[in-house]
């Protein structure tokens, strides 16, 4: 697959490891931390996989796409996770969360 086709994807990828970076950071700052541990966990997790996912589509690696399709699913998940906290930064990331399990998802199908 050409590289140019990986661009929204990419693109998305990542915006949602920013968001999540951010989530997390601001999530640590939140009176009751505890509370937001699965959600702090997964954002460090999406946006690290979110990263590898945008550099193997870059590259146009072998493993690109079953690596977009295990984006895909962790990104749901954080997104899920997010979306249940009133905070900014979580409904921020939720919504970038969406975003990128929907486009890497989209990629993923097209092999």
């Amino acid at each position: 697959m050409k590289r140019e086709a990986y661009r929204d994807a990419v693109d998305a990828c990542y915006r949602c490891a920013d968001a999540c970076d951010q989530c997390a950071a601001a999530c640590l700052l939140e009176d009751d931390v505890k509370a937001m541990a699965r959600c702090i966990a997964l954002d460090i997790d999406c946006a690290a996989l979110c990263r590898l996912a945008a550099a193997m589509m870059s590259r146009d690696g072998e493993h690109a796409m079953p690596v977009a399709r295990v984006c895909a699913d962790l990104c749901q998940t954080c997104g899920e996770e997010c979306a249940g906290h009133d905070m900014d930064h979580c409904r921020a990331c939720a919504e970038a969360c969406r975003r990128c399990a929907k486009a890497c998802l989209a990629i993923s199908e097209q092999q």
